[in-house]
């Protein structure tokens, strides 16, 4: 049995204040006993234009927010999955939303870029986004062992997809962390079920850290952070302001649940 974490909280444009805020936030985890820590998308950064973070952008392995998740991880002994961290992309006026999954000697065992971007426009909120103007889609499914069960990496949107947690769960997911940064908009009807979905039909737990709250760019972000088991049971929540999301999570449960309830061996059509 482990104890995960789930961090909520709303960034602004100022990165080093992000990052003072996400420290005392991942203390306040594992002050609660949190082994493993999972911060939101855009974490360090929620400028006041999409292109804004294009400025930061960091070469995998090096630069300030990357250091700052390192050692943090270090000092704490905890495994760490870092949001998105905007990473170097092929094109100069675009970033890779990476999310890094670090190890308690504060190395980057695991790296997944956000393949689903969200390019949408809701005419009733009166709200448009373009994530492809600034992002560069990734193309790899990502898995890592960890001693809390083989751990998928996703991201937000990635959510409405679930043919990526087919492809995760064909990898020996056991248990996910998807950073997210929902717009309330879309976060109040479907935030709640999707997150849940994915739960129940991978018979796995799902940390979903999320943002939450006004920011400087006039966007409100949902929040919700929770922790769901395999059987879609919301096992710890916090609905709206910045704080932590803590829960037990056990892979013998998971294996045992898998076992008696075996709907993932009785698949019949299978990802490509």
């Amino acid at each position: 049995m482990s104890i995960v974490a789930a961090i909520q909280m709303a960034s602004g444009p100022n990165l080093d204040a992000n990052l003072m805020e996400s420290e005392r936030l991942i203390a306040e985890a594992v002050r609660a006993g949190a082994e493993l820590v999972c911060l939101p998308e855009n974490f360090a950064f929620m400028g006041k234009h999409e292109q804004d973070k294009v400025a930061l952008r960091e070469t995998f392995g090096e630069g300030p927010i990357q250091r700052f998740l390192a050692q943090q991880a270090r000092q704490h002994g905890i495994w760490l999955v870092g949001g998105t961290v905007p990473l170097v992309a092929e094109a100069e006026d675009k970033v890779r939303a990476a999310c890094l999954l670090f190890d308690p000697s504060g190395a980057c065992v695991a790296r997944y870029d956000k393949i689903h971007l969200f390019d949408v426009e809701m005419p009733d909120g009166g709200e448009r986004y373009n994530e492809s103007e600034t992002i560069e889609p990734g193309d790899r499914v990502v898995v890592a062992d960890t001693p809390f069960g083989r751990l998928g990496l996703a991201v937000c949107y990635d959510l409405r997809f679930p043919e990526l947690f087919r492809a995760m769960l064909d990898q020996g997911m056991e248990l996910c962390a998807v950073p997210s940064a929902f717009t309330a908009v879309t976060g109040r009807p479907h935030w709640e079920t999707i997150v849940r979905a994915r739960a129940i039909e991978n018979l796995c737990h799902v940390i979903a850290p999320g943002q939450g709250g006004y920011h400087v760019n006039g966007r409100e972000t949902h929040g919700d952070s929770m922790i769901v088991d395999p059987w879609g049971n919301v096992l710890s929540r916090r609905e709206r302001g910045t704080g932590v999301v803590v829960a037990e999570v056990d892979p013998e449960r998971t294996a045992a649940t898998r076992k008696h309830f075996p709907s993932i061996d009785h698949r019949r059509i299978h990802c490509r």
